[in-house]
């Protein structure tokens, strides 16, 4: 697949730990002058010299598969040493795993990010009666040095209650940021907290159950809460039911089963490169379009039950190179 890919802009961020941003205007045509309409992803090769292709890139999935003129596509590498020197340059993909050649590359000197946010990965709120609350502390660190001026926003139910907006200045700054659970209903609900800074943004995905105290229980003292078992389970049966998994696609779909003597609320997945998201179903659940990195990606399937309660279960997915 001879894609026309042209050249690609970095820019490291001003300030920032090991990161670039890159971006490059998309492919609308094979190398025979036909409208593109398989395009499945890119890969975004990146070193301390030219060398592309080569062992290290990032995998990009396609937003479309039959981009429109001038659409620009957009990623930040992270990971970087900070300070040192990175040539990049960007390949297409289509669905049948035909790779274009490489385009026009580019330079830049990473820099450390903005900021950071903890903690990472799912945030459990567990339980609130409905007409309370639940609380929960987030910490943002300026880790650029400078001034860093950082906002943070949520949707209902989940609110932000102290901390927000605030400045923070000069590197390893702090500041607490208190998001509060207020459920109207009794039922599971998720969301996401996004702390924002000079158009950076860091999204946590936050979870929490409202009990109706009210209604019919069905446990001790009316409290509502799981004490006969208050761990559930959570297995990972696909694509393997084993602690390790190999795969040359870089996209995996996870399936699994999940049990409670009550109930299980809901199911969700993270990854130890940053991603996160809600699991479909929950006694038998599905995860799909989970993008993995080259190299080793650890894989952690939560499930917490009515009480708040959580097991988890990990699969360990190597991506390899063809």
């Amino acid at each position: 697949m001879g894609l026309a890919l042209g050249g690609i802009l970095l820019v490291a961020p001003s300030g920032g730990a090991g990161i670039l941003d890159a971006s490059w205007i998309a492919p609308t045509t094979n190398s025979d002058g036909s409208p593109l309409t398989d395009l499945a992803s890119y890969r975004v090769y990146y070193g301390p010299a030219t060398a592309c292709p080569g062992a290290v890139f990032s995998q990009v999935a396609s937003p479309t598969t039959s981009p429109g003129p001038d659409q620009i596509v957009s990623v930040r590498l992270t990971g970087l040493t900070t300070g040192a020197l990175y040539f990049v340059s960007v390949t297409a993909v289509n669905m049948s795993g035909d790779e274009s050649p490489c385009s026009i590359g580019a330079s830049a000197v990473a820099q450390v990010d903005f900021f950071s946010v903890s903690p990472t990965g799912i945030v459990s709120f567990g339980d609130a009666n409905v007409g309370s609350f639940a609380d929960q502390v987030f910490t943002v660190q300026n880790t650029r040095g400078g001034i860093v001026s950082v906002s943070a926003s949520a949707f209902a139910p989940f609110g932000i209650v102290s901390g927000s907006p605030f400045t923070l200045v000069g590197d390893g700054a702090t500041q607490a940021v208190t998001v509060r659970f207020t459920p109207a209903a009794s039922a599971t609900v998720s969301t996401n907290v996004t702390f924002t800074a000079d158009g950076d943004t860091i999204s946590r995905l936050v979870t929490g159950t409202g009990l109706d105290v009210a209604g019919p229980t069905t446990t001790v003292a009316g409290t509502g809460l799981d004490v006969a078992q208050p761990t559930p389970t959570v297995a990972i049966t696909s694509p393997t039911s084993d602690p390790t998994y190999s795969t040359a696609s870089p996209f995996i779909t996870l399936g699994g089963t999940a049990s409670d003597d009550v109930g299980v609320s809901w199911v969700a997945w993270v990854t130890d490169r940053g991603a996160n998201g809600m699991a479909i179903g929950t006694t038998n659940w599905t995860a799909s379009g989970i993008v993995l990195h080259v190299g080793t990606n650890v894989l952690t399937v939560v499930a917490q039950n009515v009480a708040g309660n959580v097991a988890r279960t990990t699969l360990t997915v190597t991506l390899s190179v063809e």
